[in-house]
């Protein structure tokens, strides 16, 4: 990684990682009562805090100089993505003050400045069209996982995965739709950096494909 995309990745992992505390420090303001540990727990139920946790983690150790790999720094790209595109398209709330800056940094921010560090510095070389079925891992571990959680707990962090407000039958439903969903935006991911990949310029000493090094 280049000092630029380390730079970039420093900035992001910053953003990350204050947006997440105050989030969490907002939550405990509401409820005083609840130990640090309550509120983690009770935040982590969230795919969005879950996604932004991971981009956090993700760019502190390409800041300190983790070389990531292509499909994760794509797959990463492609859940942020959707974490903004899902919350302004169905869950968008009316804040104000700090809150709306937070929940702005979480849903907005964030995959934006993901998709741009995407764009100018990850690795894409050997991406291919499998990763997009691949990346509906992530999603699919954390629905089962929310699922799981709230039929034990009683609480569950979306309305399109809570069974007993919406029924078992369109929960399932919602499933498949947003797992085609995601399938169909790494299949848009992957043409972009097949795309980008062609049309950045080769440097004049660079050896021709198939041709031995001189």
């Amino acid at each position: 990684m280049s000092r630029s995309a380390r730079l970039f990745a420093l900035l992001l992992a910053l953003l990350c990682w204050v947006v997440l505390v105050t989030h969490v420090r907002l939550g405990l303001a509401r409820a005083p009562e609840a130990s640090l540990w309550q509120e983690l727990w009770r935040t982590g139920r969230y795919f969005t805090i879950l996604t932004n946790g991971l981009t956090a983690v993700t760019m502190t150790a390409v800041a300190l100089g983790w070389r990531v790999p292509a499909a994760w720094a794509a797959g990463l790209t492609l859940w942020m993505a959707i974490v903004g595109i899902v919350y302004h398209a169905l869950l968008a709330l009316d804040f104000d003050g700090l809150r709306w800056w937070t929940d702005q940094g979480l849903h907005t921010a964030v995959p934006i400045a993901l998709f741009l560090w995407w764009l100018a510095f990850a690795p894409r070389a050997g991406l291919a069209w499998r990763h997009a079925l691949w990346w509906i891992g992530w999603p699919g571990l954390y629905m089962l996982y929310a699922l799981i959680r709230g039929e034990i707990d009683g609480r569950h962090p979306y309305f399109f995965i809570d069974p007993p407000k919406i029924g078992w039958g369109p929960v399932l439903l919602w499933i498949v739709a947003l797992g085609v969903v995601f399938w169909l935006a790494g299949l848009v991911l992957v043409a972009l950096a097949k795309s980008l990949s062609r049309d950045r310029p080769r440097p004049e000493d660079a050896v021709p494909d198939g041709l031995p090094p001189r």
